[in-house]
Parts: structure tokens; sequence; C-alpha cells
């Protein structure tokens, strides 16, 4: 039975481009071909030099909204097409990267069905320059702990997408950062809710040969490393961080001393971070054809 399209919830997308007229259309119809029949689609483009804007007017009577502008950089122009937007569910994708096959059909699935889950991310996945995935990594639970402690790489922005109750309450994007702003928004969506799992394909990150600020990984670390260490902590939050620490060192120490299988040793020792990570795993049922979540 097909759903009408009110009870699709409303999913708004923002696509924000300079001068990426090579991959912006791929882009575009990696969102549109979705079908979704409740989709709010954006590009904000920051002033393009290149072909950017006839591709753009090629697709504008499918786009909630457009304009071509100069904006104070990528978070910016983010930040305000959100303005623009209405969906309850919400993220954004770059002007090189790609939407995989039925992703929106997935988040919608788990969204409406589970009323816990305010941010979700998928399986991080690649593409090359020419659109071919090339590598896809298995979806990773993080907790603000394991940021906390430097462990944050990576909750992939292309496949991860949340409630607007959440973003509203976080704060939004940090528009005065140029790299990391991703991390610093997924950092105070930890204060207050879980990140939830998905090991299905939701979107990919395009792998260029030049031309990304992703490609600068050093500066990215350095302003992450910044992000985190201006995050506020209350006693809760360190004791957890010392608990960690102290976990980390033990499984390091034995490994070292090579007394035993360290492998069940850190089974042992990392039940609770394990059990939290597979109550925040998506599976997926086969004879139902829909997702679900383990029981405790």
């Amino acid at each position: 039975m097909v759903k009408e399209e009110h009870s699709y919830p409303r999913i708004s997308i923002v696509t924000p481009n300079f001068n990426k007229g090579d991959y912006l259309e791929a882009t575009i119809q990696s969102v549109l071909s979705q079908n979704y029949p409740n989709l709010e689609y954006i590009i904000m483009d920051g002033g393009s030099t290149d072909n950017s804007l006839d591709i753009i007017h090629k697709y504008e009577s499918r786009l909630a909204y457009w304009v071509s502008e100069k904006d104070k950089g990528m978070y910016d122009a983010i930040h305000r097409g959100f303005e623009h937007s209405t969906g309850e569910i919400m993220g954004w994708i770059n002007s090189d990267d790609m939407l995989h096959p039925g992703a929106l059909f997935i988040l919608a699935d788990i969204f409406s069905n589970y009323p816990q889950v305010n941010w979700l991310t998928g399986a991080n996945s690649r593409y090359d320059e020419y659109g071919k995935t090339v590598n896809v990594d298995r979806g990773k639970h993080f907790s603000r702990t394991d940021f906390l402690i430097g462990d944050y790489k990576y909750i992939q922005q292309e496949s991860t997408y949340w409630r607007r109750s959440l973003y509203d309450r976080s704060g939004g994007l940090d528009t005065t950062l140029r790299l990391a702003g991703d991390l610093s928004l997924w950092l105070r969506f930890m204060r207050t809710d879980k990140l939830y799992v998905v090991n299905a394909l939701i979107g990919g990150f395009r792998m260029c040969r030049e031309g990304q600020l992703s490609g600068n990984e050093s500066s990215y670390l350095e302003e992450a490393n910044k992000v985190i260490a201006s995050e506020p902590l209350d006693s809760e939050a360190k004791q957890k961080i010392k608990k960690r620490r102290d976990k980390i060192r033990w499984s390091m120490l034995l490994r070292r001393l090579k007394i035993f299988n360290t492998g069940l040793f850190d089974n042992w020792l990392f039940s609770e971070e394990r059990r939290e990570a597979n109550l925040c795993t998506f599976r997926f049922d086969r004879s139902k054809q829909s997702f679900f979540l383990p029981e405790a």
C-alpha cells in the first residue's frame, strides 16, 4: 500500500555550492531522483561564476528555494538555508557529494516509527571523483565521551540527519567555524541525545583530487580539537572521561604484557560501551521489510 504524501515526514535538505558545476548536477539528481513525496530541497549558491547557475535553473521548478549571493562560508550558507526550511527532519549534502538510492525512505521509516530517535547516521561511504562507490564502512556508534577523549573519526555528515527540535534546542550551526562545524553540532546534540546508527547507505562523500576544504585534514583536526577543548564539562562528564581513559590504559598495558587473550579481556572491560552501541544500532527485519532496534 502506498502512503499518502502527508504521512511521510517532511525532509529538508540544503546544498551549499560555490563553483562546483562539475559535480553539482549529480548531487541534485541524487536528491531529486529519490522521488520522495515530501521533500523540501534548498540550494544556497555563493555567487558561482562557473556553470552552476545554469544547472540550478534546469531544476529550479523542483526546488523549494534557491539563491545565488555572496556568503560568509559554507556553514553560513547552510545556516541560512535551514532558516528557509520547514521540514521535521533536516540535513545537508555538499555539492560534490551524493545520496544513495532509497536513502530518504530509510530515514522516513526510522524517524516515523521511533520517536525517541532524534538523530541518526548511516554507514560511511565514499565515491571516487567519477561517482563510483569505492569504499563502505559499517556505521559506528559514538558517545559524547568518545568525542571528549578525542575519538571522533568520524560521524559522516553526508549520512547524518536529525529532527528540527534537536537542531533548534542545540543552537544550530556555528557559522564562525570553517571546517569543523559538523563536529561542533554533533557535540551539542550529544549533550542531550543519543546517536542512533543504521548500517545502511544514506549519503556518500566524493573524494576529489583537489579543490575540497576537507582535503586539509591537519587544519580540520586543529579546529576540531579546539572545539572539543572548549566543550563545557560537568562532574559527571569528567568522571566518564576518567573511567574511559582508565579502561584504555588497562587495555593497552595488557596488550604490551601479552599475559592472556586481550580480546576477551576487552570484551569484558568495554562491555558497557558495547551494550550501549548495540541498543542504538538498527537492524533490518527481512520478513517485515523494515528496521528495528534490539531489545535490552
